[in-house]
């Protein structure tokens, strides 16, 4: 280990900046945010540091640097471009035992500043000793991404707490218990909803019927495929739960992102395969919500949009299950994206329907009508074993057989593949193209040819479309 990590409390006590510019004035924003009593030697300051002077945030010492100046600080930052300068305060402060920065020159460095992650009051701090800041830079950004803004909120909040906890739970174990289910359950789940009363309201009841536990659901978008397009607060969310019910359209990649020790459990549906039906899945969902466990019902896409959200909330309501909602993205966003197709645009769509094709028995047909209007997009899912009677009523109702089409299977994911052509042409298209796939109808489609940017080129398929001006073959 180079170098030992320390957090140390820098309020009201003395530091020392040498340099007065820009990459300066960055440390010391940083050492004022920590409190430090900031003394500047520089014959100049930039504007950032000319108004902190101002303001009466820093001292500022107008002369050349003298190891007396040394006297009495705690920690030394050297920010200047002059090597002989900076070499010569990095001798005065090792003489005097005093730790030294030089920016941008670990070797003169007797401390060095870490990557920051800060959710106050939780700080964590990524170092590689100097060697590769721009890793360093990468594994934060990650970091980041993994953890809630409202950690510091959450953090603030137990410390309010922590001795009323600890007057009503006698043991160590006890109070660890208490603190464990309350940052994994629905405790956090409030405060990142900034609903903190509540939040707190249920800390007090976990106190007084510490033993009882309450389950949670979370409907959660997985998004179209990528694991890249599953959202931050998803992710946050998968990671926390203890039972997954998931769709067979997440992709395995996704899944490699829930929790290690959670319980999976494949609740989708396919055509052609065994499928899970809705009230099995509801009945899951009841079961293991009154166990107590935060239950995730995993969805391709987004929950509200035709993947049966709005009925398993329905069911969680019935049953005094709280419960949040966390959105996708959805296939039709992102499948035509990735294929290159903007579902609007000011010259060949103005509009866009999602429509599904797969309707229950019973269900009501939609207005052809309107679905026929040229320069409209209809993005329609689950369509491909309809694609013929799709066609046949837009084509009869009006909208003209030469309409640009495109099939985009496995859309998002690495086996994308794009069959496109004319509406004439839709079922044929249909009955190749791999599942999951998803049918867009509409002028927009032939703009696939010249905007695709994602996989390989070479598995974009076409057939003929003649007379059709707006196609064009990859």
């Amino acid at each position: 280990m180079d170098y030992l990590p320390l957090f140390v409390e820098l309020k009201e006590r003395p530091v020392l900046l040498v340099g007065g510019g820009h990459i300066a004035a960055r440390k010391a924003l940083l050492l004022l945010r920590a409190g430090a009593r900031l003394r500047v030697i520089a014959p100049q300051l930039c504007d950032e540091l000319s108004l902190a002077y101002q303001q009466e945030k820093i001292e500022w010492v107008s002369a050349k640097y003298q190891s007396e100046h040394l006297l009495g600080m705690m920690l030394v930052i050297v920010a200047t471009d002059d090597s002989v300068l900076n070499q010569q305060v990095y001798l005065d402060a090792q003489a005097r035992h005093i730790f030294v920065n030089v920016v941008d020159s670990q070797p003169q460095c007797s401390f060095i500043f870490p990557a920051i992650i800060d959710r106050n009051p939780i700080l964590i701090a990524i170092s590689s000793a100097g060697k590769a800041p721009v890793l360093v830079r990468m594994i934060r950004e990650k970091l980041e991404a993994l953890l809630p803004t409202s950690l510091g909120t959450m953090a603030t909040l137990a410390g309010k707490w922590r001795n009323k906890v600890k007057q009503h739970l006698a043991t160590f174990q006890a109070r660890c218990r208490f603190w464990e289910q309350a940052f994994s359950g629905q405790f956090a789940s409030l405060v990142a909803s900034d609903q903190l009363a509540q939040a707190e309201a249920l800390l007090e009841q976990q106190l007084k019927q510490k033993e009882i536990q309450q389950g949670e659901l979370a409907l959660v978008g997985a998004g179209p495929g990528d694991a890249g397009l599953l959202t931050l607060r998803g992710l946050q969310v998968i990671q926390q739960a203890e039972v997954v019910l998931y769709d067979s359209l997440v992709s395995p990649e996704v899944l490699e992102l829930v929790r290690r020790d959670a319980d999976t459990i494949c609740v989708g549906k396919r055509a052609g395969h065994h499928s899970v039906s809705q009230e099995e899945t509801n009945a899951l969902i009841v079961k293991y919500a009154q166990l107590g466990k935060r239950v995730v019902r995993l969805k391709g896409g987004d929950p509200f949009i035709f993947g049966r959200g709005g009925e398993e909330i329905e069911i969680a309501i019935e049953h005094g299950i709280s419960f949040q909602v966390v959105p996708g993205i959805t296939a039709a966003s992102g499948a035509s994206a990735y294929a290159g197709i903007p579902l609007t645009h000011r010259q060949y769509a103005q509009s866009v329907t999602f429509m599904t094709g797969h309707c229950k028995a019973d269900g009501i047909e939609p207005d052809w009508g309107s679905l026929a209007q040229a320069n409209h997009t209809l993005a329609i899912y689950m369509g491909t074993a309809k694609a013929e009677l799709i066609s046949q009523r837009l084509i009869k109702l009006g909208r003209s057989p030469l309409t640009p089409i495109a099939v985009i299977s496995c859309g998002t994911r690495r086996d994308q593949q794009v069959f496109t052509g004319n509406l004439t042409q839709l079922a044929q298209l249909a009955e190749k193209a791999p599942t999951p796939a998803l049918l867009i109808v509409g002028e927009v489609a032939a703009l696939h040819h010249q905007l695709a940017w994602f996989g390989d080129r070479h598995v974009y398929q076409s057939l003929p479309s003649l007379h059709s001006p707006l196609v064009h073959f990859a």
